[in-house]
């Protein structure tokens, strides 16, 4: 692997301030103080110091975020904040992106990475990766409504969903009119939530993801914060 690429996936910074660092001399390899990025290290057996420290390598970033609504699902946008735009500086030299999307208003769990295996993994059609939401709707399910809803509903475009799993938290209604359910599904159809729910004639008010295959949106972080994954939580994720 090249110096500069080493060095801008460890944090250091981008390939044009790695290229200034390396100029002043305060990178060495093996102990040797180096001027030139292009060169080609082994990330694993060569001890790349920064300012006498050592840097260690890190290829690839798994964050958990807690997107706010407001904030795209996307790397860059002429219009709107993206969840991108919420990370701190030091992970601007990785290549992040959202595995996967949530719509403008919905908030919730999503995970930000540069790891594209994992990425295919947690979307693609054939893992059946489950997607749970916690949903405010505008009037409480019928028991027909729920059964409709788990065995596959027909939406606009003569698109079926695959079963679900509705739970309903309350039966009640509230001050604000509204219900809530949990629904888990394992597609991620444009807008699918809330046009199931409008196929039974219902409407969402509230949308949030709190869970994406064995990985639980962590509860203390509040809307707009995020942080890495832990061990465990990665170890859930591998296919």
């Amino acid at each position: 692997m090249r110096l500069d690429k080493f060095l801008a996936n460890s944090g250091i910074g981008t390939r044009k301030e790695v290229k200034e660092i390396i100029k002043k001399k305060k990178i060495s390899v093996n102990g040797v103080f180096v001027k030139d990025g292009k060169i080609h290290i082994d990330e694993n057996k060569d001890v790349i110091k920064y300012e006498n420290k050592v840097v260690g390598y890190k290829p690839f970033v798994y964050i958990m975020m807690n997107k706010p609504a407001g904030v795209i699902s996307a790397t860059e946008d002429n219009c709107h904040k993206t969840v991108v735009d919420l990370l701190n500086d030091e992970y601007r030299t990785y290549d992040i992106f959202p595995a996967g999307r949530l719509d403008i208003d919905t908030e919730g769990l999503l995970l930000l990475t540069n790891d594209g295996i994992l990425s295919h993994n947690l979307l693609s059609p054939k893992k059946h990766v489950d997607k749970k939401y916690y949903v405010k709707i505008a009037k409480p399910l019928s028991e027909n409504d729920v059964k409709i809803l788990e065995n596959g509903i027909k939406l606009e475009e003569n698109f079926v969903t695959k079963k679900a799993k509705v739970e309903v938290i309350s039966e009640d209604l509230h001050e604000n009119g509204d219900n809530q359910v949990y629904i888990t599904i394992s597609e991620g159809k444009f807008h699918q939530v809330k046009r199931m729910f409008k196929a039974v004639n219902n409407e969402v008010l509230y949308l949030k993801r709190v869970k994406m295959g064995n990985l639980s949106l962590d509860e203390n972080l509040k809307l707009g914060e995020y942080r890495e994954l832990t061990e465990e939580e990665l170890d859930g994720l591998k296919f």
